[in-house]
């Protein structure tokens, strides 16, 4: 379990006074069939926010990456039909892993978020031709390869890759300023 996702845990039993496993106990004995419907209980019927009722749906039904006892599988599943982006996600996470040993690295259902105290970036096999590096940058005016990301995405910047030449010292250089930014 990473960092983020214990300190959610903390948060709920300190918010509800209830423990997941006692939420889960809960949403099971409602019977629902969908991902909405727990969502919609625990906001409406127990004044969770979105993220907290995302979580609880999440694990009650064993679809969040938490679940998965292999990370692996999920680097699997994530690079499906996208096979030939896999050396740009072992490229960078090499270099990645360079930057100290406080170097998080913990693979989701749809990328790999990499945190120190806070995510700094995520690796992101977006589409079939298309790598994503999401970068947390605010305050970071787009220029060079970084450029803006969508409002209210998980991070503030993106840098697209579709080759392992694209990696150069530019993208390098961007991760490693989010990652001294993530103390």
């Amino acid at each position: 379990m990473d960092k983020a996702e214990q300190t959610m845990l903390d948060n709920l039993f300190k918010n509800t006074g209830k423990t997941l496993e006692q939420w889960i106990e809960i949403v099971k004995k409602q019977n629902f069939e969908k991902h909405g419907q727990i969502l919609k209980f625990l906001k409406e019927q127990h004044s969770f926010t979105h993220g907290f009722a995302n979580m609880v749906a999440m694990k009650s039904r064993g679809a969040d990456a938490g679940s998965v006892e292999n990370k692996d599988e999920l680097i699997e599943k994530q690079y499906k039909g996208k096979e030939h982006l896999m050396p740009l996600y072992e490229k960078l996470l090499s270099e990645v892993l360079k930057f100290g040993k406080d170097v998080e690295v913990a693979p989701k259902n749809a990328y790999v978020s990499l945190r120190r105290k806070k995510q700094f970036a995520i690796l992101n096999p977006a589409t079939k031709t298309r790598f994503e590096v999401g970068i947390n940058l605010k305050g970071q005016e787009p220029k060079g390869k970084l450029e803006a990301e969508k409002p209210n995405s998980m991070c503030s910047h993106k840098i697209n890759l579709i080759e392992l030449t694209d990696i150069d010292k530019e993208v390098i250089e961007w991760i490693k300023i989010a990652y001294d930014n993530a103390r």
